[in-house]
C-alpha cells in the first residue's frame, strides 16, 4: 500500500496493519498517523520526519480482512501470503524480549 492508500484507508475507518496483525496504523487526535504495537502500546510514526517516506515497506502494509473474507477459501490477510509472525515450520515467532 502506498502512503496515500494507507491514510485513505485509516480515514475511512478500515484497520490497517503493518507486517502482522500486532501492528496497527491509526491517526491520533493531533492528526498524526502512527504505527502502534498492540501488546505493549509502543508507537512510531507512519513516516520519517519529512512525512514522505514510510517506516516500512509498502508491501508490508495491508487492510485487515473482513469477517466475510475470512470465510472465503484462499483469502489472505497479508498481501504476499507470507504468514508474518510465523517462523518456517509453523513455529510461532515472538517479539524480542518475549521469547520463551
Amino acid at each position: 500500500m502506498t502512503l496515500d492508500e494507507i491514510k485513505a484507508a485509516v480515514d475511512a475507518g478500515q484497520t490497517v496493519h503493518w507486517a502482522n496483525t500486532g501492528y496497527v496504523v491509526h491517526k491520533d487526535r493531533l492528526g498524526q498517523y502512527l504505527i502502534s504495537f498492540l501488546p505493549n502500546g509502543s508507537c512510531i510514526g507512519l513516516t520519517d520526519r519529512s512525512g514522505h517516506r514510510l517506516n516500512g515497506k509498502e508491501a508490508e502494509f495491508f487492510v485487515a480482512r473482513s469477517k466475510d473474507a475470512a470465510e472465503i477459501p484462499g483469502s489472505q490477510s497479508t498481501p504476499d501470503g507470507q504468514g508474518r509472525g510465523v517462523a518456517p515450520g509453523g513455529a510461532v515467532a515472538f517479539p524480542l524480549g518475549r521469547q520463551i
